[in-house]
């Protein structure tokens, strides 16, 4: 059974070969390598090795060796056939009919190679004859030197409407191979003949990891629009799943661990020519989920690059908005802007590789770009205000598909929002709009488990204990406010009364606990207060009790609150475990080894025995 190259292509894009091999082989990762004991051969030294960027393994013991294909054919004894079919189903793909037309055009598209091979030669060779002096003196313009217009295969369609056919034609290429390569265009109208599809445009070939060319880039030397020109779809080449020069960024990436992302052509030649060999461009549109996850089986942060100027703000924004629901742990974005009116080739001609290598310094995280691309067009004047921004934010935040990367991003804004409203200062309470005579919330209950030795529930009572301490203590506010503010409690009751909390002493930092505990009496909050004050919470934290000292308060609550993040880290563990269970994955198990190493730190164990044993 015969599969379309694109559809093969396509399932070793989405899947990574190391979680293929990871599910049957338990692999570290070494440099760019991944290595483990060999599936195929009975050995105690690790001597298989798996490589993402060249999509093989190979045992240095036994011999063996292939592709993601190879593997799932020898580990569950399947020919080739199934091995694509398993492969499909696990991504959702659906298998494509092959009839005896499609078997037909499979064997044309295997000469498609050959054709953009040949035009490729013949753009090349149009730029060294007189006609393409106008090109090589642009090219010279913009600072591309001799080696790399060889490096890149630069070459140059004269403009007139059919040289370029009537040469391959001739050469024995049909037209019909031609219109399928995206050469040649046929019109509409049967009587007109066929025609170039590019002329009198500087030819950027478009590659493959495996340095095929599979389409061209067409830049104008005129006003004439569209500035580029690219290749349309084809058996070759999807413009969303591919990169410009990615095959030149992938060798150079092993030695710095980054790919720069720039938004044209000639930006990632004037940086390969910088000494910035790891950059690549999307091609004529913005960044799309494809590509970046293209970029991910690299690198986990590659680089965005933009301009300085609107254009390259709103493409940063829209690559964002489009990175945030495929996220995934240890893979993000990074995000680089330019000046205004800049762009990294005619910032490295203007000011010197330093100045570049400056911005890169200053890249920022997708999670602090989100942050500063809202921050910036919001005020915190009035409490609707900063209602308003944490909307927007926990929006954007719901979209990640991941729910412990969801959450973390949740936490991290609310952590942003409370240092941003302090900064401010400036948000009045509004509990007084509030004020009603029956209580607006039913009070936080405390649910014990069953059994003979039945326990609250740890992470409830620490949480509980956590904002009744600062209750009874209000002039802890200062030391432990910060930190009260950058958590999300999951009972929604006794959030709101944390924010509460917060809010209140914000703007009344010297607000003692009796007048503090009659605000909130009067804002709603009587059930889950007298819930809070029982024996049920105190009689687990006598440091909370508002007769104890300020000092034997804070070290409690600071103890608590090590307990309480201890205990969150725990709970991701065991969820990573139960996915590591399902679906054991290389990067899964990476995950897990960095949270128990993250558990095991002495600052979680040192804590006062008494203190945890009332849990």
């Amino acid at each position: 059974m015969a599969f379309p190259s694109q559809f093969l292509d396509e399932i070793r894009n989405r899947l990574a070969l190391a979680d293929v091999v990871g599910k049957r082989v338990r692999l570290i990762k070494k440099g760019n390598e991944f290595h483990g004991l060999c599936p195929f051969h009975e050995e105690k030294t690790p001597s298989f090795t798996v490589n993402e960027d060249k999509g093989f393994y190979h045992c240095f013991g036994c011999g063996e060796h292939g592709s993601i294909f190879d593997f799932v054919m020898k580990t569950e004894n399947m020919a080739f056939p199934e091995a694509v079919t398993h492969l499909a189903h696990h991504l959702g793909m659906e298998i494509p009919v092959v009839t005896h037309e499609e078997r037909l055009r499979l064997k044309q598209a295997k000469n498609l190679y050959d054709v953009m091979e040949s035009a490729t030669l013949y753009f090349q060779e149009t730029l060294s004859l007189p006609e393409g002096t106008i090109a090589r003196k642009y090219l010279t313009s913009r600072g591309i030197t001799e080696d790399s217009i060889k490096k890149f295969r630069i070459g140059f369609a004269p403009n007139t409407r059919d040289r370029l056919r009537k040469t391959l034609v001739k050469d024995g290429i049909s037209e019909k191979l031609l219109i399928e390569a995206g050469l040649l265009i046929q019109p509409e109208d049967p009587v007109r003949s066929v025609y170039d599809r590019v002329r009198g445009r500087i030819m950027f070939p478009i590659t493959d990891r495996q340095e095929r060319v599979i389409a061209f880039g067409g830049r104008v030397l005129d006003k004439e629009e569209p500035k580029y020109l690219n290749s349309p779809e084809t058996a070759l080449f999807s413009k969303g799943k591919n990169l410009y020069a990615l095959s030149h960024a992938i060798l150079a990436s092993r030695e710095t661990n980054k790919i720069l992302v720039t938004e044209g052509y000639t930006d990632v030649i004037a940086l390969y020519q910088a000494g910035f060999k790891h950059a690549v461009a999307p091609l004529g549109t913005a960044l799309t989920e494809g590509q970046i996850s293209l970029l991910w089986k690299y690198v986990n942060e590659p680089i965005l690059c933009f301009d300085g100027d609107n254009a390259g703000k709103n493409a940063a924004r829209r690559a964002a908005e489009r990175a945030l629901p495929i996220l995934k742990p240890n893979m993000s974005l990074e995000f680089a802007f330019m000046a205004d009116g800049e762009d990294p080739d005619s910032l490295i001609k203007s000011r010197g590789v330093e100045a570049f290598e400056t911005i890169l310094q200053k890249s920022v995280h997708l999670f602090d770009f989100v942050w500063e691309l809202n921050i910036s067009i919001s005020r915190l004047e009035t409490p609707e205000d900063r209602a308003g921004l944490e909307k927007r934010l926990e929006r954007l935040s719901l979209t990640i598909s991941d729910k412990m990367v969801r959450r973390y991003y949740l936490n991290g804004f609310k952590d942003r929002l409370w240092i941003e409203f302090l900064k401010k200062n400036r948000i009045a309470s509004s509990t007084g709009a509030r004020r009603q005579s029956n209580d607006v919330l039913a009070g936080f209950q405390l649910q014990e488990r069953s059994g003979k030795n039945a326990r609250i529930n740890a992470l409830d009572l620490q949480q509980a204990i956590l904002i009744i301490t600062l209750i009874n203590h209000p002039m802890l506010f200062e030391i432990i406010g910060e930190q009260l503010g950058g958590v999300h409690f999951e009972s929604s009751d006794l959030d709101k009364l944390r924010i509460e909390v917060l809010k209140t002493l914000a703007l009344n930092p010297r607000l003692d606990d009796g007048a503090l505990r009659e605000h909130l009496r009067a804002g709603g909050f009587k059930n889950i207060l007298n819930d809070l004050s029982s024996t049920k919470v105190l009689g687990h934290a006598s440091f909370a009790r508002p007769e104890e000292k300020v000092e034997v308060a804070q070290t409690g609550w600071e103890q608590t609150f090590r307990l309480y993040r201890r205990g969150q880290l725990l709970n991701d563990i065991s969820a990573v475990e139960k996915e590591l269970a399902e679906n054991p994955t290389t990067e899964t198990f990476e995950l897990l080894k960095a949270l128990k190493q993250l558990s095991n730190q002495k600052e979680d164990a040192e804590v006062d025995p008494s203190i945890e044993s009332q849990y």
